[in-house]
């Protein structure tokens, strides 16, 4: 028998367009609608990006869940910056889900502007 994973990344990805805000309360309540639904992994947000998503990732561990498991999304650590020092990697360990997305970045342009904003 075959089974489908639903790995649901609308909490992050689908925040990324103009006009869209989720509200701590509209997130938890799209957390809860598939969980029902039973998606296996529920991408929640990036801890370190904002102090909305520090909040939702500091408040969600009393959440309880039927299906999903919830992810954490965030990039590997900064360059020139060792991981102990690196605020993202210390966000993604502090929320504390079973889950962790990491991407790393791959485009010169990227690694650059994050530099500058990190140092800025």
């Amino acid at each position: 028998m075959s089974k489908v994973s639903i790995f649901d990344s609308t909490l992050r990805d689908g925040v990324q367009g103009n006009g869209f805000s989720f509200s701590l309360e509209d997130k938890l309540a799209a957390i809860r609608i598939l969980d029902r639904l039973g998606v296996e992994v529920i991408e929640a947000g990036n801890p370190v990006s904002n102090p909305k998503d520090q909040e939702f990732f500091r408040l969600v561990g009393d959440l309880r869940l039927e299906h999903a498991r919830l992810a954490a999304f965030g990039s590997t650590r900064h360059k020139d910056l060792p991981p102990e020092k690196d605020p993202g990697l210390a966000a993604l360990v502090r929320a504390e889900t079973p889950v962790v997305t990491v991407f790393g970045k791959c485009w010169r342009f990227h690694v650059d502007r994050s530099e500058e904003r990190r140092v800025g």
